[in-house]
């Protein structure tokens, strides 16, 4: 099988599988249709199946979003062209493919067959000529299978090294956000399309600015929330963010939360909020925050945001209503079950989504299965005995592999009335979903459902090595692989591929009932207290490589730990193991800084040092908490109080002995006393120069680094450019041989700005490119909006007034999108742009009506030089 198209997909990295459409008649090649599925699946892709097939009534604009989504179009043809609804001239299966992207690889199977409708005849051909696409013939499902499973493979590897770019950076470096993402459905969504589509209405009506789905735990709320994200994304040109709240516990961590996933980095230099409204200032953005029910408090903090930033919406589920102005509520439906008392139905188009619910997952472990005469009573018996919950079908379903339709539903007719009776004050649908899952952990052998109580410490996600290391002591150490392996095999722990590596999550109702389950056997203490010991254990093995060549392989391990990270200091602070948890945040202050946590990380430290009085701690945890805590103070409400807290810090951490944290303090001193109306500037440059010194004699080299950039600026500001740039110098000099790259780009985009303001514009303009590309190796949004504009710069001196006012407009959208702004002794180059304005203002209308259009990676590649770009051009594909 040949392709003769252009197009070259990108190869991207497992935690962002490529996704598959698979585009077929519905009852006719059902058959084809799972042996496709189970080729995409083998090659650990998301098969994107829309709704079980083309369908009489297709919701178009639903089908379009999924295939806009998609990166790889498989069409499969047999006899029948599919129903033409009224009002169509043409049916869904061939809508679906002349709506598939053009760039979009297109592999098309047609099955052997005497007959076949014209209608499809002329289609066949019409995709004959179509030099995206490539078609073979096949005769059975497991022929088609293979065939499919081995072209994805061949399409991959003929455009590995094509999408492989070697790069003079770190090979992993370039870390793009995993959080925002819209997560991938890794299976069917069935029976929500009309949801999906009065979601979609009420989201496009543009009346509400917060529509809240609401519901109880396993109906479905966040599946509904990502397929409706998926289909509304031509709503919202300016993004859509899908925020995670389930390992968020504390109301004040929402604007945190939020923060990262729009890709702000809190530094603590501009309070949160006004960084965020300062973001979507203008942008029609929607913003889905999933399980918002358990900081329900914050809800405020919405009106507060939509009423600065008019033109975002937010996308919220949550098991309670938020009851706030500007609410509308859209209560999650069950899915539709058999009336009465009938039995399923043996016609799949006739099915109710509980039903077909059913029998897709029940073939995912017994391949085969169907509705039959002899098991549509028991199928229908099962639905409506789980309410048509789909959560409960799935675990109900799992149990396919050992039981028969009639033993699930023998054993749910005894189990569930009993299991509902003891948890009386739950609503009914709560009691039946966690009457259906002490069901379903009940079958479990003892080993395994040990496992899943003690996997209820977890947050999130997790992988099997931290699995492993909380088993010392437990029935299941030892085993810990093939218990696992069990409970995903039961639907009740979920696996998937993220950053590289294997991971588990449990769905935060099974979480919820394992940390119950845990607590009633009065062992919850004692297993988190193992999850904290480990998380502890990690952070201090990747701490040491934040500071030079380790730098972005700890930050993405971090980064991906992070929800554990939280749960982990959490859990100290709660059990009173304060020191353990001064020791742990400050372990991480180059990650806090380099990934902007610092607003999370200060209500930690506060809290801690409230317990302080019950539970004493040493003066060193106590330096610690304090400094955490005034970290933002010093930027946001700078003030002699300030001053004189990192003064008691500085004298704290040196009578603990620790010299270096105690040289780090001064630093943060004199960058608080500079912050002041009428400061000292000799008193705060002498202090920075004894930090230095103390900094150098500790081997603390990224703290020397950036304490030598606050030198420097302090320098520029009192216009003293020789020392300025001697101390930016110095700093990129520590810095490029620590491996210290955040600093190195800092320091760098500070020396061009001002050798640029120096006139040496071709020296400006070399670092300008050089750190550009270390931002965009990064994932750095400030620092390629500080390239950016810096090349503008060189571009406008030199009278370029298309390109210049172009990168302009392109670096200021990344701005407002991460709510940056800068003092304006360090921008340099807006006065060039107006003089250029006043030369030619043509070319800079049209310049900055073009940039308006750019993505990133046109940004990028219109200020580098052709090999400058090819180094960075897969970096900058994933943005």
């Amino acid at each position: 099988m040949v392709m003769t198209g252009d197009t070259r997909p990108v190869i991207r990295t497992p935690d962002q599988r490529i996704r598959v459409f698979v585009s077929s008649t519905l009852h006719e090649l059902a058959g084809e249709r799972r042996a496709a599925r189970a080729a995409v699946e083998r090659l650990q892709m998301a098969p994107v199946m829309f709704e079980l097939g083309a369908r009489p009534h297709p919701p178009r604009d639903l089908y379009r979003a999924y295939l806009e989504q998609s990166d790889v179009f498989v069409g499969i043809y047999g006899a029948s062209y599919g129903w033409v609804a009224p009002g169509e001239e043409i049916s869904g299966l061939e809508d679906e493919y002349r709506l598939a992207p053009a760039r979009m690889p297109k592999l098309i199977y047609i099955k052997s067959t005497d007959e076949r409708d014209d209608r499809l005849r002329a289609l066949i051909a019409r995709i004959q000529t179509d030099d995206t696409a490539a078609y073979l013939h096949f005769r059975s499902e497991q022929e088609l299978e293979e065939q499919v499973a081995g072209d994805l493979a061949t399409l991959l590897a003929e455009r590995f090294d094509e999408s492989r770019v070697i790069s003079e950076l770190e090979p992993d470096v370039a870390v793009p956000s995993l959080i925002s993402r819209i997560p991938v459905p890794y299976t069917t969504t069935i029976g929500r399309a009309d949801d999906i589509a009065t979601v979609r209405d009420m989201l496009t009506a543009g009346t509400d600015r917060v529509v809240s789905l609401i519901g109880p735990g396993g109906i479905g709320k966040s599946r509904l929330a990502i397929e409706t994200a998926l289909a509304t994304e031509d709503l919202f040109p300016d993004g859509t963010y899908f925020v995670p709240l389930e390992g968020v516990l504390e109301p004040g961590l929402l604007l945190p939360t939020i923060s990262f996933a729009l890709g702000i980095r809190d530094n603590g230099e501009a309070e949160l909020e006004e960084r965020i409204s300062h973001a979507l200032d203008a942008r029609r953005v929607l913003i889905v925050l999933d399980n918002f029910e358990q900081i329900v408090d914050a809800a405020p903090v919405l009106v507060r945001l939509y009423t600065v930033a008019p033109s975002a919406v937010f996308l919220v589920t949550s098991r309670i209503v938020l009851h706030i102005r500007g609410e509308r509520v859209f209560d999650v439906p069950s899915l539709s079950m058999p009336v009465g008392g009938f039995p399923a139905s043996l016609d799949a188009s006739t099915r109710s989504a509980a039903v077909a619910l059913f029998v897709d997952r029940a073939q995912a472990v017994r391949p085969g299965f169907d509705v039959t005469a002899d098991n549509a009573q028991d199928v229908a018996d099962i639905c409506r005995r789980l309410e048509g919950l789909p959560l409960a079908i799935e675990l109900a379903a799992a149990k396919m592999r050992i039981l028969t339709p009639s033993g699930i539903a023998e054993r749910l007719g005894k189990s569930l009335p009993l299991l509902s009776a003891a948890v009386r004050d739950l609503p009914e649908r709560h009691r039946t979903m966690r009457a259906t899952i002490d069901w379903s952990v009940g079958l479990l052998p003892e080993v395994q459902r040990d496992l899943l109580e003690d996997l209820g410490v977890f947050a999130t996600r997790f992988t099997l090595d931290a699995v492993e290391a909380l088993g010392a002591g437990r029935s299941w150490d030892g085993q810990a692989l093939d218990a696992l392996s069990a409970l995903v095999d039961g639907s009740l722990v979920k696996q998937f591929d993220m950053g590289g590596r294997s991971v588990f999550s449990l769905l935060a109702i099974v979480r919820e009932y394992a940390i119950g389950r845990l607590k009633a056997r009065g062992e919850a203490d004692r297993v988190r207290a193992a999850h904290a010991d480990y998380y502890s254990g990690l952070v201090h093995r990747l701490a040491p490589g934040l500071g030079g060549t380790g730098q972005a392989d700890a930050v993405r391990q971090l980064g991906l730990e992070l929800p554990n990270l939280r749960a982990a200091v959490r859990h100290l602070v709660y059990t009173n193991r304060l020191d353990d948890a001064g020791d742990f945040a400050w372990s991480l202050l180059i990650y806090w800084w380099i990934s902007g946590f610092f607003a999370e990380v200060r209500l930690w430290m506060l809290e801690l040092l409230e317990k302080q009085h019950a539970h004493p701690i040493t003066q060193r945890t106590r330096a610690v908490a304090w400094f955490l805590a005034l970290w933002g103070e010093m930027w946001q409400r700078p003030s002699e109080q300030v001053v004189a807290g990192l003064g008691e810090c500085v004298r704290l951490f040196t009578e603990a002995g620790d010299d270096d944290s105690a040289a780090m303090a001064l630093a943060a001193r004199a960058t608080a006393r500079i912050q002041l109306q009428d400061f000292d500037a000799e008193k705060a440059d002498a202090e920075l120069r004894e930090a230095v010194g103390r900094l150098r004699d500790a081997g603390n080299a990224w703290a020397e680094a950036i304490t030598e950039v606050s030198l420097g600026r302090l320098a520029w500001v009192r216009e003293s450019t020789s020392d300025a740039l001697a101390h930016f110098d110095r700093a990129a000099e520590i810095a490029e041989q620590g491996g210290d790259l955040f600093t190195r780009s800092v320091a760098g985009n500070l020396r061009s700005r001002l050798n640029f303001q120096l006139g040496r514009i071709d020296v400006a303009e070399i670092e300008f490119v050089h750190t550009l590309t270390i931002s965009v190796g990064l994932h750095y949004d400030e620092g390629v909006a500080y390239g950016l504009e810096g090349i503008c710069a060189v571009a406008a001196a030199r009278g370029e007034a298309w390109r210049a006012a172009a990168l302009a407009v392109a670096a200021g959208v990344i701005r407002r999108r991460i709510g940056i702004f800068d003092a304006e002794a360090f921008t340099v180059h807006t006065p060039y742009l107006e003089i250029l304005r006043g030369r030619d203002a043509a070319g800079v209308a049209a310049g900055e009506g073009a940039g308006a259009d750019l993505t990133v990676a046109d940004a990028v590649k219109l200020a580098l030089p052709g090999d400058e770009f090819a180094r960075v051009a897969e970096a900058v594909s994933h943005w």
